[in-house]
């Protein structure tokens, strides 16, 4: 009689395993199409995809990158030119938040970079672009991710800056585009 038992329980085990993978496969599903909250310098909690009737416009950066000062007046640009429109922008750094890492950056550092370059839109953390990267599809950074108003990404980003190029005059076709 220990036989059928035996099988049983090894059957119940097995099965068991196969519910907590799949489990783990639609909990990293989820994640992956999550809605993206990063957090504000202030502590607060934005759904950048969550902004119902706006489009957004997403410049990721890092406070210790070169571009970054020129990243931040492109977006300061653009903002003034949609200002009072249904657009929001936000700058994301993605310095880290690691002490140890070279591409560290406390808060404090990353609100000296936004003042210094008189950034108008709202700054978000995004750790080593861990919410940001993979999900947008972001190569490199400096970049800009613009969501239409439905919080759908529209086209790629607009990756890498050229100081030479005014890199506005593309993303103000699509958020024209959009509006």
């Amino acid at each position: 009689m220990k036989q059928p038992r035996l099988a049983f329980h090894k059957y119940m085990k097995t099965l068991k395993g196969v519910i907590v993978g799949l489990s783990l496969m639609l909990a990293v599903a989820f994640t992956v199409s999550a809605q993206t909250n990063l957090t504000a310098l202030d502590g607060s909690r934005v759904n950048v995809e969550g902004q119902a009737g706006k489009v957004v416009v997403m410049a990721i950066g890092a406070s210790w990158l070169p571009l970054s000062d020129k990243q931040a007046e492109f977006t300061n640009a653009l903002a003034k030119k949609y200002a009072g429109r249904n657009v929001v922008f936000y700058f994301i750094a993605t310095d880290s938040l690691n002490a140890k890492s070279k591409n560290f950056a406390a808060n404090e550092a990353i609100l000296k970079f936004a003042t210094e370059n008189r950034l108008t839109a709202t700054v978000l953390r995004d750790s080593d672009g861990a919410a940001t990267f993979k999900k947008f599809n972001i190569e490199q950074v400096p970049s800009f991710v613009v969501l239409d108003k439905s919080g759908k990404q529209v086209g790629d980003p607009f990756g890498g800056i050229d100081p030479k190029y005014d890199i506005t005059i593309p993303i103000s076709k699509v958020i024209d585009r959009l509006l």
